[in-house]
């Protein structure tokens, strides 16, 4: 947990709920004790290698009512982008044109991330400010977001400065695996069936004339 993730996370409401169940005594060290400096969480080395690898995350954003609204964010691995220590961003794709999260940032610019990686069960979640770059008022650091090997159209660039992150804990992550995580696993299963299936080829090719030859019945077995 970052310095700062407590004073955002544990508010009175929480703290009272700790307190009921018996988590407050173990938690107070992360309620905002004095002397914090109020600069914000730099993102550590563990925090950039574990971005760096991931192919999606889920964003949280608030709407005008004060609703709540989570979207998920697919993209190639690599899809966040650290531009510095304290701040990360990503390029937005053209979607399904409701643009609600980004309207969203125009009344209110907190933003809560969960980035999970399932096959390790781990889960990071990120705290920031966001502010929304269109293509064509800062080309360059739209550039620095762009994947050129994925083909979508960029609108825009999304841009967090990060307040605060923490690792959440790992008990109830359900591992998954994309297709690509399961190729190289898989890669030798296949090498082993297609040289079964030949041999069973090439089996079926030279006992056939024999079969039919002798009379016998196997021709008809195969």
């Amino acid at each position: 947990m970052s310095r700062h993730d407590g004073d955002i996370d544990f508010t009175d409401h929480v703290n009272a709920v700790q307190d009921r169940y018996g988590s407050g005594a173990f938690y107070s060290r992360h309620r905002a004790p004095t002397g914090r400096p109020a600069v914000p969480d730099a993102m550590t080395s563990d925090v950039r290698d574990f971005l760096a690898g991931r192919d999606s995350f889920y964003l949280a954003t608030v709407s005008q009512t004060g609703w709540p609204y989570v979207h998920y964010r697919g993209r190639p691995p690599g899809l966040l982008e650290l531009i510095d220590e304290y701040t990360l961003g990503w390029a937005d794709f053209r979607g399904n044109l409701q643009y609600i999260s980004i309207g969203n940032l125009s009344t209110n610019e907190r933003v809560s991330m969960i980035v999970m990686d399932y096959p390790h069960r781990r889960r990071l979640k990120i705290f920031g400010q966001a502010r929304v770059v269109f293509a064509e008022d800062d080309p360059a650091l739209i550039a620095t977001l762009t994947r050129p090997e994925y083909h979508a159209v960029v609108e825009r660039g999304v841009v967090v400065s990060v307040e605060a992150f923490d690792w959440n804990r790992q008990q109830h992550i359900t591992p998954r695996y994309t297709a690509a995580e399961l190729d190289p696993h898989l890669a030798p299963v296949r090498r082993r069936i297609e040289l079964l299936e030949s041999e069973n080829t090439a089996l079926r090719d030279n006992c056939l004339p024999a079969a039919a030859e002798t009379g016998s019945y196997l021709g008809d077995l195969l």
